[in-house]
């Protein structure tokens, strides 16, 4: 019996890091299974790309759609436009999505819509902030599977309540993390980092802290914005802060005029980095102050304190056992917790059930049992 086709998808860069793995596991049974790995070009950065391709041993997708950016409405439409035709040439026995962009819910649905079981890694997690764009993808893609794979159990409730069969939900662990360990010793060192982007500035190990901001509702709005940087202004009289900075991010800070807050010597922006780079930069870092859901999840696994720069979290397991702290955008709160990280250390944590570096084995052991590819 040939293998069967199995469509995998990646639209944006913490896709990737979640797909790595299911590809490597899935060459292990490429008897049964042949992927066919499918880029959308939602977030496109030819060199950056190329960088994590490379890095995370990701194979050249078989169909780059070049979708690039747009409105919501426009990147999914779009997105399901030059989709639709990849699945007519590939004919797959099922289609794999993972996370929660743009191209997880466009793709799932031109999938279903032509009858091919959808495939949905990391299922069921829940901010129930509806404001965000990336909690309706994720509560459509799980209405829409055929096959939901979890990260922490906590999930299947939230699955289970929104009607879906304990059938159809599986818990494997978490993929990212299974990317994080496989690459640890590759990590760049922080310091050789710093040296490539030309940065000058005295940093030592353990003493900086490294900040992400890239979510609209803090970078789109100029009041939120300007609480957040002045009060990195003020962190960084404590310690030095890395601040790799999203494009977008960078153009709003410009425009909100408040470049000059962010003290030069004390506040070292990068262009954003590769995922290498920015493991190494996470590792040897105090704490971490971030907006991203997957920095929640990998500083837990390392054991790193983090401060999550949002009022809610759809990964709540990084607070209940890792070393998260969420404190929105209260400036007061955002100070407190980082001097409690400087004078106690901050949340030891536990690395959760199932973070082990084994998720993608167990997702694709549970596809070919599901689907009966083993005869």
């Amino acid at each position: 019996m040939s293998p069967k086709v199995l469509v995998c998808v990646v639209g944006a860069r913490p896709n990737f890091m979640k797909m790595a793995p299911i590809i490597r596991q899935l060459q292990a049974v490429k008897h049964l299974i042949t992927p066919y790995l499918v880029h959308t070009g939602q977030h496109y950065d030819q060199a950056m790309k190329d960088t994590f391709f490379q890095q995370l041993g990701i194979p050249e997708p078989d169909k780059d759609l070049g979708v690039g950016s747009g409105s919501h409405a426009v990147q999914t439409a779009n997105v399901m436009l030059r989709f639709e035709p990849v699945l007519d040439e590939a004919k797959p026995f099922a289609v794999l999505v993972v996370g929660d962009v743009n191209s997880t819910i466009a793709c799932g649905l031109v999938a279903v819509k032509k009858n091919i079981p959808l495939i949905h890694v990391e299922a069921g997690l829940r901010s129930y902030d509806r404001l965000m764009p990336e909690e309706i993808n994720r509560i459509l893609t799980d209405q829409l599977s055929d096959l939901l794979f979890t990260t922490e159990r906590a999930a299947a409730d939230n699955l289970i309540k929104e009607g879906i069969s304990e059938q159809r939900i599986c818990f494997t662990g978490n993929v990212m993390i299974d990317t994080l360990l496989a690459n640890c010793r590759q990590a760049s060192p922080f310091l050789e980092t710093l040296q490539r982007y030309g940065s000058k500035q005295v940093v030592v190990e353990k003493s900086y802290a490294l900040l992400t901001l890239h979510r609209p509702s803090n970078v789109d709005d100029p009041e939120t914005l300007t609480r957040l940087v002045r009060v990195l202004g003020d962190i960084s009289e404590k310690l030095p802060v890395i601040f790799p900075v999203h494009p977008r991010t960078q153009q709003k800070i410009a425009e909100a005029g408040l470049l000059s807050v962010l003290p030069e010597q004390r506040v070292i922006m990068l262009p954003p980095v590769a995922y290498l780079e920015m493991l190494g930069l996470m590792q040897s870092a105090r704490v971490v102050l971030t907006d991203s859901g997957g920095l929640q999840e990998e500083t837990t696994a390392l054991g790193v304190p983090c401060v999550t720069l949002r009022e809610n979290t759809e990964r709540p397991i990084t607070i209940a056992e890792g070393t998260n702290t969420i404190v929105g955008t209260d400036p007061t709160k955002i100070l407190q917790c980082v001097d409690d990280i400087l004078h106690t250390g901050g949340k030891s944590g536990r690395v959760p059930e199932y973070w082990d570096g084994n998720a993608a084995g167990r997702i694709v052991d549970e596809i070919v049992r599901r689907y009966q590819l083993a005869g």
